[in-house]
């Protein structure tokens, strides 16, 4: 697919690193599934592995942790 960020690019399967912040928590998702354009480096996730991560976050600013680093897990 184009990438809808720099118009010139080209995204393929790849893995990234996602951070999230919600209120004092700060929760980083190590080895995310992701296409990735060869360009910009902008990255898309599929719907239910965003819904999974933000699953994940949910839980860490329930647990009241102030960082988080996990990796992923299928």
């Amino acid at each position: 697919m184009t990438c809808t960020l720099c118009k010139s690019g080209e995204t393929s399967e790849g893995y990234i690193t996602v951070t999230l912040t919600r209120n004092n928590s700060v929760i980083v998702i190590r080895d995310v599934p992701a296409e990735v354009c060869n360009n910009c480096g902008e990255y898309y996730l599929s719907d239910s592995i965003a819904e999974k991560i933000y699953d994940l976050a949910d839980q860490a600013v329930k647990k009241g942790v102030e960082i988080e680093i996990l990796r992923w897990v299928a």
